[in-house]
């Protein structure tokens, strides 16, 4: 099965619903509006069963096919967008200052709503797919949020797969790995006590800028010296807040920033050594430091068989060539490894051509990976769910 032979027809559906979306952009669980348009949606192509509310405000569509089987597959796209202020100058630009679908959800929104319609219309399948529309995956963890609140028992969801595009990958390639695809992102902060003073008398001082200066570089030496060199782990310093003005040598300075790693050993050394690096140096130049840890969510790791299943739709719809089956992974997050924590699943790249990055104000997702991403959908539904 190549593309749908509906595709252009329903692409240019879904161009005009993620234009909607792009343009009204809501943040982490606040996504009511993009909620309301999903629900509306599924009501209107016929989905047997829609469900609002799970997760606070996720919502859940289930189609029923043709045969008597319960059995049920899910496919999970995510809504919210990111605080950052676009830069784009679309005609369907954000129109809420300060928000912006700057990692593509509204792309991701509109496949699976093109997806669900043409499954409504067909129904070419033997069993239940559910559909799953969820909030706050930018740091919120809507994916725990849906799954504590029965997700998978209430809907009886079997396995379950989610779809990322991916900047730099060629339009209509897909990428899959076994395994961790997507890393843990933990966060970090340190706060360093010293003692202010005048910036003339730095004797007199206890210097939180020198000694946060120290902490940074010191950090950089957990992937070059502590790790084992074949074990991802990445230790970014993101931000630095200390002083007020150009004379005073400020009481207190604040970092943080981010972990990323797929391996649970590596991400237990990283946080154990910036406890010790950040303690001992302030120690050393006697400053007292906190520091808090924070584990988000856990390495997005795929299961064999469904990976395999995922692979399979995707050769389906663009030939073998276009299917790297061992892309490398990425050390970027992703809260949909709560869900396959829950059940066995697997995450797949979409390519969305030479744009700019994700989570970058010049970000646009691109319509023409619309027609690719549905038929992917439909495909991977009707093939889990034969006969």
């Amino acid at each position: 099965m190549p593309l749908l032979n509906r595709a252009a027809e329903l692409q240019n559906e879904a161009r005009e619903w993620r234009h909607h979306l792009h343009a009204h952009p809501e943040i982490l669980y606040e996504v009511h509006n993009t909620a309301a348009f999903v629900a509306e949606k599924l009501k209107e192509f016929g989905v047997d069963e829609i469900v609002t509310g799970i997760g606070r405000t996720g919502v859940v569509g289930v189609i029923k096919g043709r045969g008597e089987s319960d059995r049920a597959i899910g496919l999970r796209a995510d809504m919210d967008a990111l605080p950052l202020e676009e830069i784009t100058g679309k005609p369907w630009a954000s129109k809420s200052p300060g928000k912006m679908h700057a990692c593509g959800h509204d792309g991701h929104t509109a496949m699976l709503l093109g997806a669900a319609k043409h499954l409504c219309e067909t129904r070419n399948f033997n069993g239940r797919a559910v559909v799953i529309f969820q909030p706050a995956e930018e740091g919120g963890a809507g994916a725990r949020a849906m799954v504590e609140d029965g997700l998978m028992e209430r809907f009886g969801i079997e396995e379950v797969y989610g779809m990322h595009n991916m900047p730099g990958m060629p339009l209509g390639s897909f990428g899959i790995r076994n395994g961790g695809i997507m890393a843990a992102p933990d966060k970090f902060f340190v706060t360093i006590n010293g003692r202010g003073g005048h910036a003339a008398e730095p004797h007199m001082t206890i210097d939180t800028i020198a000694i946060g200066a120290e902490i940074v570089g010191g950090l950089q030496l957990i992937a070059s010296r502590n790790a084992n060199p074949v074990r991802s782990v990445v230790v970014s310093v993101t931000q630095f807040h200390a002083g007020t003005t150009h004379n005073i040598i400020p009481e207190i300075a604040h970092l943080s920033g981010t972990v990323r790693t797929h391996d649970e050993s590596v991400r237990n050394m990283a946080e154990a050594r910036i406890r010790q690096i950040a303690a001992g140096i302030a120690a050393a130049h006697g400053a007292e430091v906190t520091v808090e840890y924070e584990r988000a969510c856990p390495v997005t790791s795929n299961h064999p068989t469904e990976t395999r299943h995922a692979a399979k739709a995707a050769i389906d719809v663009v030939g073998e060539q276009l299917v790297n089956d061992d892309v490398d992974p990425s050390m970027a997050g992703e809260d949909f490894a709560f869900m396959l924590q829950a059940r066995p699943g697997a995450y797949i790249m979409i390519g969305n051509g030479d744009t700019a990055g994700l989570h970058n104000p010049a970000y646009d997702f691109n319509d023409e990976a619309l027609g690719y991403g549905i038929s992917y959908w439909v495909r991977l539904a009707e093939q889990r769910l034969t006969e």
